[in-house]
């Protein structure tokens, strides 16, 4: 069984496709804690892994991937059909229902916060308002994203 394990990881590791998504994962993360670290002069860990903010980690993930699909099997395979329309996908939800998502959960607790002395019962903890993106935030994900995936694929 651990050779199996072994030999799983080994192939894993040798997926140019997975290797460009997980490196456009990693590295927009970073910079969005990065950055978030520089305009706020304060440290978050939550941005090591959280959503929302610049760049945006979804859009570079999925670049990633439909870049490296393309790279490896062409723009007229299966793989990066599939693998655009999911970035497409991704990105709509990013700066559509999840952008408004956050919208909805600053306008909460503003609420929560203005009226919490007077009402009992209200939540105690805030909802999470860095959920999506603006379109700028996606279009820096999606350009991080394709430049690794060209980065990766082409060693």
């Amino acid at each position: 069984m651990t050779e199996q394990i072994r030999e799983f990881f080994i192939a894993l590791i040798n997926n140019k496709l997975f290797i460009s998504a997980a490196v456009g994962w990693v590295t927009a993360q970073l910079l969005k804690t990065m950055i978030n670290t520089l305009m706020t002069r304060e440290f978050n860990a939550e941005r090591l892994v959280g959503s929302g903010g610049m760049p945006s980690s979804h859009s570079s993930t999925v670049c990633a991937l439909a870049t490296s699909a393309g790279m490896i099997y062409g723009p007229d395979s299966a793989e990066f059909a599939i693998s655009c329309i999911l970035a497409v996908i991704v990105m709509y939800d990013a700066m559509g229902v999840r952008r408004e998502t956050g919208k909805q959960a600053k306008l909460l607790n503003l609420m929560v916060s203005t009226f919490k002395h007077e009402y009992k019962g209200l939540p105690e903890q805030l909802l999470k308002e860095y959920i999506g993106h603006t379109p700028l935030q996606v279009l820096a994900g999606a350009v991080l994203g394709i430049a690794l995936a060209i980065l990766v694929c082409s060693k």
